[in-house]
């Protein structure tokens, strides 16, 4: 006969599964502070002792890690896909920079779509509050906070694409980014008129996903990211002859 006996499960792995499921789905991001024990385990509706036992078995998963005095996070795997070597083959060859805008463009844009059919009313809200953070962000010009924000604006969407698979793997893609494995992100909000460009293409995103229109949203982000394609390629240009025109000067003085 197909019947098997039931059997409760334990308190402990029921959080387990809880937590797990909310970092797969990106409510809980790396670095997240988790709430203290006893107001986690008042959250949760168990013990101290199952809770406990929950938060170890989450670390020896390497999920979770424990900081002398200031409490549990969720841990920093985004970028683990990527070894030491193949990182430093990236960040040492400038091809690698266009093939990752175009694979960008690529996901980014089925994202987009997606996020347009599919995204909740409450992760568009998700997006047009990023955005409009952007728009406050613009006046500032801090470039460093404007590219954090130009980051949290495509992960958004990318989240409210409801794809986990696309999600963890696009986070270890900007996790890199930030790092400027690929290219300095702050280099392109400097001049205005960049600036102003870029903003502008992020209003037309978000303006695409508010009215839910998938074609619209996955052409603007393409476009968007053509157009970083081809400032990125003229700013090489411009460094190239730059360097160029340093070795003249240099030659010139010396006769």
């Amino acid at each position: 006969m197909p019947f098997q006996k039931v059997i409760s499960e334990k308190l402990a792995d029921a959080v387990v599964k809880q937590i797990e499921l909310l970092i797969l789905r990106g409510i809980l991001r790396p670095g997240d502070r988790l709430p203290s024990e006893r107001d986690l385990s008042e959250k949760l509706g168990v013990s101290r002792p199952s809770l406990r036992e929950a938060i170890a078995t989450l670390q020896d998963r390497g999920l979770l890690e424990t900081r002398a005095g200031a409490g549990v996070f969720v841990d920093n795997v985004m970028g683990a896909e990527f070894s030491e070597t193949l990182v430093r083959l990236f960040a040492d060859h400038s091809e690698a920079v266009f093939d990752y805008i175009s694979f960008r463009r690529d996901m980014e844009g089925m994202a987009a779509e997606r996020a347009a059919n599919v995204g909740s009313d409450t992760d568009l809200k998700v997006i047009d509050t990023v955005y409009r953070k952007m728009e406050a962000a613009h006046s500032k010009r801090n470039p460093a906070e404007e590219a954090q924000l130009d980051a949290e604006f495509h992960l958004s969407i990318i989240e409210a694409s409801h794809n986990v698979v696309m999600l963890h793997m696009m986070r270890a893609m900007f996790q890199l980014l930030r790092e400027g494995v690929f290219y300095n992100r702050q280099v392109m909000f400097r001049q205005r008129t960049t600036r102003d460009t870029l903003l502008d293409q992020h209003r037309a995103i978000n303006d695409a996903l508010q009215a839910r229109d998938p074609g619209g949203a996955r052409a603007a982000v393409e476009a968007h990211l053509s157009y970083v394609e081809a400032s990125l390629a003229n700013q090489k240009r411009s460094d190239r002859n730059e360097a160029i025109a340093v070795q003249r000067l240099e030659q010139e003085a010396a006769r």
